[in-house]
């Protein structure tokens, strides 16, 4: 019987993109495979893609030096798309989906600080020290620096008021060393995502899940980012729901210009490939849900032409 012919170039892709991703998932200091594709006999690369979650993503694909990239939270893309923020101006991106993830931005300090929301950082002059992500060019830093500034102040106040912005370790996992240093009365609190990760163990540790005032959520709202409630609902033990700033989606993206043939051949591969790609859910990757605006994917970018004509052929849209 014959073998069914399975062409080479597919298997030595295959087989880079593979090596690629075990590579990152295996070696910690390591956050991206940037996948580069030419044509045979073709000395300049054709396509680039990258997995780089950062700022650094955006300018790339603006800069036209990687043809895509993917953010999280969505809200990064919207605000350099708005050019709001650190960008000095419109950033030419598009959107070709969002995978599908619901989060939010969470502050959550000592009770013993007395903060019972987070403006009363600036309103008390408050030394807090607080424990940041380690990964200095995480969205999260640039996005913390624009919800102290709408509620205030500027982590270099909290400097010269006696506290302490440190950066270190990954998400503050259940029982990681975040909260060892918590323990032994080293930091008064903890700003990070992943509210499903550790907002439980925040409250087991005695400390208070810090509101935004609405006037704050307001400015950060009219830069592009979304607000958010962290809900009694699904963390029983807070006192009442809580709002903040929506940390959801990981947003693939392209330059506005990119010729349409390729945005096309990068939809398809979603498609015909998403059993084989993983994400926070059991399953193939929803493509069908990437294309719809909802609470786990936020649309504020607008599609590049090509790909909402793709999405509408398929019926998604």
């Amino acid at each position: 019987m014959a073998l069914p012919f399975v062409n080479p170039n597919t298997t030595r892709s295959r087989v880079a993109l593979e090596i690629a991703s075990e590579f990152v998932q295996s070696h910690e200091t390591m956050r991206q495979a940037k996948v580069l594709i030419r044509e045979a006999g073709e000395r300049e690369w054709s396509l680039c893609l990258t997995g780089l979650s950062t700022n650094e993503g955006i300018v790339e694909v603006a800069q036209r030096t990687a043809d895509m990239a993917i953010v999280n939270p969505s809200a990064a893309l919207t605000v350099a798309y708005r050019g709001m923020g650190q960008w000095k101006e419109k950033q030419p991106v598009r959107a070709i989906g969002v995978i599908p993830s619901l989060d939010q931005y969470v502050f959550a300090a000592k009770s013993t600080t007395g903060l019972t929301r987070f403006e009363q950082i600036a309103e008390r002059k408050m030394p807090l020290r607080v424990s940041l992500r380690g990964q200095r060019d995480h969205c999260l830093h640039a996005m913390l620096d624009h919800i102290a500034n709408a509620a205030g102040f500027t982590l270099a106040d909290l400097a010269s008021w006696g506290g302490q912005a440190r950066h270190e370790a990954s998400l503050p996992w259940p029982n990681s060393p975040k909260w060892q240093s918590l323990a032994r009365g080293e930091i008064d609190a903890i700003f990070d995502e992943a509210a499903p990760v550790w907002v439980d163990q925040a409250l087991d540790a005695g400390m208070t899940i810090l509101p935004l005032a609405d006037a704050t959520v307001r400015k950060l709202e009219a830069m592009g980012y979304r607000r958010a409630v962290i809900r009694k609902a699904d963390f029983p033990r807070l006192p009442r729901d809580v709002l903040t700033i929506d940390f959801s989606g990981w947003t693939i993206f392209v330059h506005e210009a990119l010729d349409d043939d390729i945005v096309r051949l990068i939809c398809a591969g979603l498609d015909a490939r998403k059993h084989l790609i993983p994400w926070e859910q059991p399953g193939p990757l929803p493509v069908e849900r990437m294309c719809r605006d909802a609470p786990d994917t936020p649309l504020d970018v607008p599609f590049h032409p090509a790909a909402e004509r793709f999405w509408r052929e398929r019926g998604y849209l």
